[in-house]
């Protein structure tokens, strides 16, 4: 499958691309399309350069996750966004269309210990001296009726980057996410995948230390039925 990567921004440590959902983070088991691969393969006939292309990984998003993501052209800028990403001081937000009506305008922070099972690649939520913390924030921001089902567009602050984390908080919550498969069995579109885009990174240039910050709108069909999409463009 061919994919034109929109490139957000680009200098000799950086650069910003948007994931399409079905994409990879990087190579895997499955023998389908990844962003570390694609890139490596834009700046090697961009720039003509001979032999591998160094491009670091600093963070992931899901399979079926799209969104705005960073990687690393330098290997000193990939120590110091991981770094950054270590101390919390890399900024990620995202849309999520969840299951059933949220209060519009109602925010809550979600607090829980979190652990992954290796085996069937799931979070669960344990204790804390079984788990790590995973906290997040919602917002909520229009309803739809979709099928004749009640969906909720939310932002979600992420606050520490657990596996699946908002995935299985809100499911936890009653309010799993629209196309969730693993944590809550909800209606979906083979159209749509997954309701959850990574829409905004905010981090301080690993170099110049310039704040830097990066948005995109989801174009998933699901998503474009919410009005709130239509006043943002």
């Amino acid at each position: 499958m061919n994919y034109n990567l929109p490139i957000l921004y680009e200098d000799n440590h950086l650069i910003i691309s948007i994931k399409p959902a079905g994409v990879l983070s990087q190579a895997g088991e499955m023998d389908i399309p990844d962003m570390l691969s694609m890139i490596k393969k834009y700046l090697k006939i961009k720039y003509s350069k001979p032999g591998n292309v160094f491009l670091g990984l600093v963070h992931r998003l899901d399979l079926n996750v799209g969104g705005v993501m960073v990687f690393a052209r330098t290997s000193k800028a990939a120590a110091r966004l991981s770094e950054a990403i270590r101390e919390h001081d890399f900024s990620k937000r995202y849309y999520a269309i969840v299951n059933g009506d949220l209060p519009i305008g109602q925010s809550e922070l979600l607090t829980n210990y979190v652990a992954k099972d290796e085996t069937t690649k799931m979070s669960y939520i344990t204790d804390q001296e079984h788990g790590k913390i995973a906290k997040l924030i919602y917002y909520s921001i229009e309803h739809i009726q979709e099928d004749g089902h009640n969906l909720t567009l939310i932002k979600v602050d992420l606050l520490s980057g657990r596996f699946h984390q908002i995935r299985l908080q809100m499911a936890a919550i009653g309010h799993p996410l629209y196309g969730e498969k693993k944590y809550g069995n909800t209606i979906s579109s083979q159209q749509d995948g997954l309701g959850l885009f990574a829409y905004e990174l905010a981090f301080s240039h690993p170099i110049t230390h310039e704040e830097m910050v990066f948005n995109a709108l989801p174009e998933a069909t699901i998503f474009t039925k919410f009005a709130f999409f239509s006043q943002q463009k």
